[in-house]
Parts: structure tokens; sequence; C-alpha cells
């Protein structure tokens, strides 16, 4: 028979000074938000019923008669149908043997177009996992990989985006071959070139020998299939919540009073590079697919100026959330890069996209109307 030990070690010892808990500092957060709470709930209890109902107001037309209802949750499903029915084509590998080979010339490893070249037909979560991997296979340095990511920023991160920025563009009466030419792929070679000459010079001119092939091998309508699922996918879990998410902050903001200034101060910005402010604000909150969506109701009586400029700052790496969040913790996890190095090098190629909207919009918008 098991005979009890005569001593048993405790497991708390509360007189051990080691063992004493952490002091955490959010609970000092909590501490306040519990006596604003309670404070409200004794004077003022009107007002957190009134802040969930302005968040709610808010998110409910965006969510259930944009996306649920409307025309644009139709038009991500078949979209990402459509680049997935391009890739399994063969488009994505046809721009990788030709955006490759150039990039070799520039002194920088070919690798860095990777991501940027995926995120045209695939979407920037994707284009981190597979690029990622590649640049390190390619023995890329960290400077390449930053360029790599300032590079993806500059292509849309939705298909959606692009599909509906052409109809916006059609009903402005705007050229589209060389607009798309110049948002879309000269930055595929142009970043690079900019980059390595400026903020990072550890690059070296190193060709991809072995290729991978981005053409998958399922049957055509199984591909279909499987991109209209993605395409739900991408929608309910990822669009859908982060859509809640930040009109529910905005809702919040308004319903607090400084969400107007907030506006006032974005609406000048983006009015000065040449971008429509209201959908401008979309693109850089929310979703550039729905600022393309609310473009397209008004595209044809909008100065096509605004209409170039508010194109091209959609077809970017935005939203915010994505800039902030999504890059940082895939390029982190998939590259040598640490999360901040990667946010950093997402904001400079950010910064630069401003730049390109504003000398396109105000550029080159007299020669791309029809």
């Amino acid at each position: 028979m098991a005979q009890i030990p005569g001593k048993i070690q405790p497991i708390y010892d509360l007189t051990n000074p080691q063992t004493e808990p952490k002091q955490n500092k959010m609970a000092n957060v909590g501490l306040v938000l519990v006596g604003v709470l309670l404070l409200l709930l004794m004077f003022k209890p009107e007002w957190i019923g009134g802040a969930f109902t302005a968040m709610q107001e808010k998110v409910q037309p965006m969510v259930v008669n944009v996306f649920l209802t409307g025309t644009v949750g139709v038009a991500i499903i078949l979209s990402v149908m459509t680049g997935r029915a391009l890739e399994r084509l063969g488009f994505t590998d046809a721009l990788m043997r030709l955006f490759v080979p150039i990039t070799s010339r520039l002194g920088v490893n070919s690798a860095v177009v990777v991501p940027g070249i995926y995120n045209i037909l695939g979407d920037i979560n994707a284009a981190g996992r597979i690029g990622g991997p590649i640049l390190k296979q390619a023995k890329a340095t960290k400077d390449e990989q930053k360029i790599a990511i300032a590079t993806m920023v500059q292509s849309q991160q939705s298909f959606s985006c692009f599909m509906l920025g052409l109809i916006v563009l059609s009903a402005a009466g705007i050229h589209a071959f060389p607009l798309v030419a110049l948002t879309i792929f000269a930055p595929l070679i142009l970043v690079p070139l900019i980059l390595r000459k400026t903020i990072w010079r550890d690059t070296r001119p190193v060709s991809l020998k072995d290729l991978p092939s981005f053409t998958p091998n399922t049957p055509f309508f199984t591909t279909l299939f499987n991109g209209a699922k993605e395409g739900a996918e991408l929608l309910f879990l990822l669009i859908i919540p982060s859509i809640a998410v930040i009109f529910g902050i905005i809702g919040l903001l308004d319903y607090i009073g400084i969400w107007k200034s907030i506006e006032a101060g974005m609406s000048f910005f983006l009015g000065m590079i040449g971008v429509d402010p209201k959908t401008g604000i979309t693109a850089i909150m929310a979703s550039p697919t729905l600022a393309m969506a609310q473009l397209q109701e008004f595209a044809a009586t909008l100065d096509p100026r605004l209409v170039v400029g508010a194109f091209v700052l959609a077809a970017s790496g935005l939203p915010l959330s994505d800039i902030f969040g999504q890059i940082p913790a895939i390029w982190s996890a998939n590259s040598d890069l640490s999360a901040k190095e990667a946010l950093t090098a997402a904001c400079i190629g950010m910064a630069m996209r401003l730049v390109t909207v504003a000398i396109i919009a105000y550029g080159l918008t007299p020669f791309l109307i029809k």
C-alpha cells in the first residue's frame, strides 16, 4: 500500500515572495472603467445604451444593406472566383515570368516582386504566406524582404476591388489600361529600384532559377467552386467582421463627438492629394472594395481627378487594419523580419503610394479621360 510522505510540498506558498503575482497594468485601467461605468449607471444610464445604439446604427446598414443583401457581397464572391480561374489558367505564372527577369537587372533579388505579383490576383494574407518563405529560400537579405513588403502594398489586396474599380473608371469615362499599367504594374519595377538606391541598400542581383509554379493542378470546375467558396469565407469571416469593428468604432466616436473632427481632417488631406474624401475614408478605415462600390454610384458626376485618385488609393494594401495588423503578424511568422520591421516597411510603402496618388491624380488625369 502506498505510503503518505511525511512532508507534502504545498503547491502554493503564500509566504514565498517569488510567487507573488506580477502587477497587471491593465487591471488599473479596468478599475478606472469600473468606476466610470458605475457613475454612468447612477447618473447617466442612457449614455451606455445610446453608445451601443450608435454603434449598431453605423454597422447595420453596412453589413446588411451593402454586403448581405447588396451587390458588394456578390461582387466579392464572383471576383475571387474569377481571380482563381485566371490563376488556374496560368495568369500569375505568366506575370512572374515577365517581371522576375526584369527585376534581376535592377540589382535586387528577383524574389522581391513575388508577393506584389501574387497580390494582384490573390490577397494580402496569402501573398505574405507564400512570398515570405520564397524570399528566405532565395536568400534575400532583410533589406530586400522589406522592399518586397513595400512593393506588395502597391497593388490591391482584393481582386474584387480591382473589378469594381474597372466599373468605376468606365462610368467616369477614364481609360483603364494606361491607369492600370501605371498604378499596378509600373510600381513592381519602380519601387524596388527607388528603395534599393535610397533606404535599403543591402541588395544583390540574384535571379530565381527554380521559380515555383503558382498554377494549381485542381480540375477547372473544382477551381471555380473552391474560388466561390473562398470568396464566401473571405466575405463572412474577414470582411464583414472587420467592417463591424471599424464602423462600430466610428459609431462610438461619433456618439462621443470626436469623429466629426477626425473625418474633417482626413477629408482635407484626401482632397489635397486628389481623392474623393468619402470613398477615400472608407478605403483607409474599412474596405477599398466597399469604397469602389460606393464610388460607382456617383462616379459619372464627380471630378475625374477625384475618381482617378480614389482608384489609385483603393488599389493598394489598405485598409489600415491590414497595414497595422495582418502584415506584421503574417510576415513576422513567415520571413526573417520582426513585426516592427514589417510594419515599418508597409508604412513606407503606403507613404510612397500616397505620393503616387497625388502625382497621377493631378498630373496625368487630363491624359486619361476618354
